[in-house]
């Protein structure tokens, strides 16, 4: 007899389930590329760090130049996107956006590498993005284990930030920050660009099958009521929504919902007109690139 073949029984956006429990992802594996001691055209350094051996989380952190050494500058936790389930923080794309970051908000970045669905199921995004930032918390007494972190940040200006599915991380520190707290450590704006959450029904479905212990889609993590929203531990926020995107209706339901909240922070959306998903991502550096420019602006307002 020929051996069976196996089936698919679910057909996402990103991957392919089979019946035998074998996931298939496309665009896989990501493409990686090194750290840089001093890039030529940013003068930004960056390296890559171990936050946790069990589980495994890494990062890339960015370093600015540094005119006075004596100036401490603020510090971002940046969550890719991917769909909770691909990309890397170490891709071409995510190397580059967030390089540009550090260097024209002049702020100590922190890309989180941080484990993808289906094969660590949600929520363990959440939870090594978390990790990160109690990472980055250990440095504010001067003796953490990385003297950049050390010697060189204003713990009273930490932000959070990512596209897409780390647009909904970012979100998700925002309310752990909140109901958790960061001792010494102020969080003091969180942006999400093009922010996953639910209210697309594909996407809906994807995220569930990836969060099996989710609630439904009810569950706060992706669709957050303005009573789940009073708790955002941040005094700022910048929501991004673009115009042809399938996630711009979740991503004003977002904020409408913000809006409505006890939350006593200031929240702005900007909608990029006539944009796709992570158009931003597509902008060569050094081009003109709105979306850079109004989060380098939202950092800078502190």
């Amino acid at each position: 007899m020929e051996p069976t073949k196996p089936e698919v029984t679910h057909e996402f956006p990103f991957f392919r389930v089979y019946n035998d429990g074998r996931v298939e992802k496309f665009n896989w594996p990501p493409e990686t590329v090194p750290p840089t001691t001093n890039d030529p055209i940013t003068g930004v350094q960056s390296k890559d760090v171990v936050i946790s051996d069990d589980p495994k989380i890494s990062a890339r952190i960015f370093l600015p130049r540094l005119p006075d050494p004596t100036h401490k500058l603020p510090v971002l936790l940046y969550a890719h996107g991917g769909g909770f389930s691909f990309r890397s923080a170490f891709s071409p794309h995510y190397d580059a956006h967030v390089r540009t970051l550090a260097a024209e908000a002049r702020v100590i970045a922190v890309s989180v590498e941080y484990r993808l669905a289906p094969e660590h199921p949600i929520p363990a995004c959440y939870d090594d993005a978390w990790a990160a930032l109690k990472w980055i918390a250990a440095h504010v007494k001067g003796d953490g284990p990385d003297p950049w972190l050390n010697e060189n940040t204003d713990f009273n200006r930490v932000f959070v930030g990512g596209d897409s599915a780390g647009g909904n991380i970012s979100g998700n520190l925002a309310l752990r920050a909140g109901s958790i707290g960061l001792p010494g450590v102020r969080v003091s704006g969180a942006f999400l660009v093009h922010p996953y959450f639910g209210g697309v029904e594909l996407d809906d479905k994807m995220w569930l099958y990836m969060c099996p212990s989710a609630s439904g889609m009810d569950d706060f993590r992706m669709k957050p009521s303005a009573e789940d929203l009073g708790g955002i531990g941040c005094d700022r926020m910048l929501v991004f929504v673009a115009e042809k995107d399938h996630l711009c209706g979740p991503g004003k339901a977002y904020y409408e919902n913000l809006k409505k909240s006890e939350w006593m922070g200031k929240v702005e959306l900007v909608e990029n007109k006539g944009e796709e998903h992570c158009f931003h991502l597509r902008i060569p550096s050094g081009d003109e690139n709105v979306v850079v420019k109004k989060i380098v602006s939202f950092i800078n307002q502190d």
